[in-house]
């Protein structure tokens, strides 16, 4: 049997993934198992196997790739010039939240809320998440400092204050997405300008 090719093995990974993705949406990982997901792949298990030694490694997959999302989104806006407003990033955040409920097999802002869980769980996992959030912080830093250079926030403003701020909204947003309602971004810019308003005035 002829050997496959490195683009070959990176498509039939990404399959696994994309179908373990699905059953996750689906059911949850804990209520998914293995089987489950070689069904889904229509491969044989022995070939799945070859990807992936357990069902452990794959949520670590789908929790890597969820969690990605949010830092690729930011990296995506420093990149941007001129830089995006404080209101554009809001946006920004909503409608990459609404894109990834998009496809039609799999959510992965389902798979983000379910990967905070596992992190509790699994302190290797947690660590990962810790990096990766702290770096998505430092990126917002630095788009809260240009903000300040550009006179779109006041030079006396806190870059790290700002940075969590923006951290803590992401959350906010897949859960309301999932188990409340749709979260827009004019009522999260409404909102936020009105409490910026209050809480100078002290």
């Amino acid at each position: 049997m002829p050997r496959l090719s490195e683009e070959r093995r990176e498509e039939r990974r990404r399959h696994i993934l994309t179908s373990a993705w699905s059953c996750f949406s689906r059911n949850g990982f804990h209520a998914t198992s293995m089987d489950d997901v070689i069904a889904a792949t229509g491969m044989s298990s022995s070939a799945v196997y070859r990807y992936f030694r357990s069902k452990d490694e794959l949520i670590d997959a789908a929790a890597d790739e969820a969690l990605r999302l949010i830092r690729d989104l930011f990296d995506r806006l420093l990149d941007q010039h001129p830089t995006p407003s404080p209101a554009d990033v809001v946006t920004a955040m909503c409608d990459e939240v609404a894109s990834r409920t998009s496809h039609p097999d799999y959510d992965l802002t389902r798979i983000a809320i379910q990967s905070w869980g596992e992190a509790l769980r699994r302190p290797e996992l947690e660590e990962r998440s810790r990096s990766l959030y702290l770096s998505v912080h430092g990126r917002l830093v630095e788009l809260s400092a240009r903000w300040r250079e550009e006179g779109q926030l006041s030079a006396e403003a806190d870059d790290a204050q700002i940075a969590t701020v923006l951290m803590s909204l992401m959350p906010g947003i897949l859960v309301g997405r999932n188990l409340v309602a749709n979260v827009s971004a004019a009522h999260l810019t409404g909102g936020l300008s009105a409490l910026g308003v209050a809480l100078g005035t002290r």
